[in-house]
């Protein structure tokens, strides 16, 4: 049964999930995991944050960091898969804000930034937009924010 993002509460609620969460790029393993959590926000797709033991690429924190009013200051992180660098192409909480501390010791991905994003094989559409970084299933349903004329929402 699809879930609808209209659905999903605001302020965002975190949930663990056992799908296999999987990130390829330059036909390497960038991440592989079934520990992650979803952050999950209204109009928003699931966000998927894995533990960093997960993750088999390189991470470099970059000096970008942005506020988010219910999980507090993000830090970007390029991803260094063999000689390719990808600037700023995940993200994490160091320190989170109370009632987001499970996001500690967690990195997010930017889906679009990579050559396959899958959870339990299926292969995941980015969300729309260069900032929220949203894993659309064929199980989400929108319509989503980020994309054209939805910085409103």
């Amino acid at each position: 049964m699809a879930e609808s993002v209209w659905d999903y509460p605001r302020p965002p609620r975190v949930e663990p999930s056992d799908r296999q969460v999987e990130i390829r790029h330059s036909g390497a393993v960038v991440a592989d995991s079934r520990a992650a959590v979803r952050v999950l926000e209204t109009s928003h797709p699931p966000v998927f944050y894995l533990p960093v033991t997960d993750v088999r690429a390189t991470l470099h924190r970059t000096a970008r960091q942005t506020y988010c009013e219910f999980k507090g200051v993000a830090t970007y992180w390029d991803v260094t898969v063999g000689e390719e660098v990808l600037a700023a192409a995940a993200w994490s909480y160091e320190e989170p804000s109370p009632g987001y501390e499970s996001l500690r010791s967690l990195v997010a991905f930017y889906p679009a930034r990579f050559d396959e994003c899958t959870v339990d094989g299926e292969r995941v559409r980015s969300q729309e937009g260069d900032f929220y970084g949203g894993w659309i299933t064929s199980d989400v349903v929108g319509p989503f924010k980020g994309g054209p004329g939805t910085v409103g929402w």
